[in-house]
């Protein structure tokens, strides 16, 4: 989804269907060769990384009210949980408006309670399959308690200050990564690559594998 436009071709919300596709290779990346300035982009100015030495670490932006973050998130999931041990995957959700906090407070919510494993995708589910309009800190604790958290806690750490801290550490590195549209991923906090850019999601992964080779050998 554009940051200006907030939409993007069909092409790039046909990742949804996973059946039978074989994820991207590293081999298959490595063959297409991607080119810096059309595939990806190479930042002017690194964002902060939080790996240790030795490790590469990939962003996903991502909001949950996109259709197409929605349709990359199989796919994704999938893609991390063949990724070499060296790589290190962070979701972060983006702000590309005031009214988007309420769904990045939601997400580290999640991450600080451990629940991001069992109630992502839930979420997601909520609002594309359930319509269920979650754009306000009371809708989303409603819909917590009945994930079984109760909303007492929900709320006390939906406000509190570590939240609110990663909910401005994320938008400042969606603006360090020139983030223009949902989904994309950061590699390295060197590199930047979407279906704006790759043209499809299965094409950005190509790409990232073969820029977390690069990051790998720098």
């Amino acid at each position: 989804m554009q940051r200006r436009e907030f939409s993007f071709s069909a092409a790039s919300a046909a990742v949804a269907t996973l059946g039978g596709i074989a994820l991207p290779t590293l081999a298959q990346a490595q063959a297409r060769a991607p080119k810096d300035g059309t595939d990806y982009l190479t930042l002017d100015k690194p964002a902060p990384t939080e790996v240790p030495a030795g490790q590469v670490e990939v962003v996903e932006f991502f909001w949950y009210n996109c259709p197409h973050c929605n349709a990359f998130e199989p796919q994704f999931e999938a893609w991390t949980k063949q990724a070499p041990k060296y790589v290190t995957i962070r979701r972060v959700p983006v702000a590309f408006r005031p009214d988007f906090e309420p769904q990045q407070r939601l997400y580290y919510v999640l991450e600080a309670m451990g629940k991001v494993d069992e109630l992502h995708k839930k979420v997601f589910h909520a609002i594309h399959v359930e319509k269920l309009p979650m754009h306000t800190g009371e809708v989303i604790a409603a819909w917590a308690e009945k994930q079984g958290i109760p909303k007492a806690k929900f709320v006390e750490m939906y406000n509190s200050f570590s939240v609110s801290t990663k909910v401005r550490k994320a938008t400042q590195l969606q603006d360090t990564y020139k983030v223009d549209g949902v989904p994309a991923l950061g590699i390295a906090g060197r590199y930047y690559t979407s279906a704006a850019q790759a043209q499809t999601m299965t094409r950005a992964l190509e790409v990232a594998e073969y820029l977390i080779a690069a990051s790998r050998k720098q």
